[in-house]
């Protein structure tokens, strides 16, 4: 489980840097991930991180926070945000900082925790390994909505196989997530990472494949990219269909940018 850990603490340490560099209105210019603002993608971030700190090692705000939302939506209200038990919004670096606390307390509970632990979500209850990996894939996510606004060249690390690994796993979720039967087979992942080093999942198959870059993958499923925008061999419909709308995050369904929508180059 550390291991899990250690990769979610660079991922935001490498986050971290990078905001670090932001002009003052920087926070406040649109990234392409739906227009959010770069005070928006930090403050969803920082949201997400607060409240797994609360589930890790408060679970009575956890609970508090969880039933007043779900009253709130009952009453056809919408958003995360609970006045008198989250935090008050705030952005720019005071965003940043406050965001980085709790970040690395987030990674410090998940590093010292029972690998057996169930840990309490807004969704399903998910394992400790499990959780790291989610928080590591949003944080590197919507790291690229800062990097692509910015159009800096991004050096990825192995470290994102959690995020492979997650977006694998995610193949019939994410058609049952749509109402739709999962389609057969499940495709053959072949992927190459950042070091070199070959990544392999699901039965070998050249007539349903899935091959080319880890970066680009993970990119996919993370919708942060169309499929038609990256440089991934995908064989067979059921891997065409899959790529087309891959989701490796929770939630209802999202369709992917469109071709071209989020190539942006340094």
């Amino acid at each position: 489980m550390r291991e899990q850990a250690a990769d979610l603490l660079a991922e935001g340490d490498e986050l971290y840097a990078l905001l670090l560099d932001l002009a003052g209105s920087d926070w406040e210019r649109a990234t392409p991930f739906k227009g959010w603002t770069v005070d928006d993608v930090m403050w969803h971030l920082h949201m997400g991180d607060w409240l797994a700190v609360q589930s890790l090692t408060r679970p009575e705000s956890f609970d508090r926070v969880i039933e007043a939302r779900a009253a709130a939506r009952a009453r056809g209200e919408e958003g995360t945000e609970v006045p008198g038990l989250t935090p008050v919004r705030i952005g720019g670096p005071r965003l940043r900082e406050r965001w980085r606390s709790f970040f690395v307390e987030m990674c410090e509970a998940l590093g010292g925790a029972d690998p057996r632990k169930r840990v309490r979500w807004v969704g399903p209850d998910m394992s400790v390994r499990m959780f790291a990996t989610a928080r590591q894939m949003e944080t590197w996510a919507h790291g690229q909505d800062v990097y692509d606004l910015l159009r800096r060249p991004r050096t990825c690390h192995d470290r994102i196989r959690n995020i492979a690994e997650l977006g694998c796993r995610t193949f019939r979720w994410t058609f049952t997530n749509r109402g739709e039967l999962p389609p057969v087979p499940v495709p053959h992942v072949r992927l190459t990472a950042p070091s070199g080093a070959q990544w392999v999942w699901h039965e070998p198959s050249e007539r349903d494949l899935v091959a080319g870059p880890a970066v680009d993958f993970c990119r996919v499923v993370t919708q942060g990219r169309n499929i038609a925008d990256v440089s991934l061999t995908v064989v067979g419909e059921s891997a065409r269909r899959w790529m087309a709308i891959a989701q490796c995050f929770a939630g209802p369904p999202r369709e992917p940018p469109a071709p071209g929508e989020r190539v942006r180059g340094p």
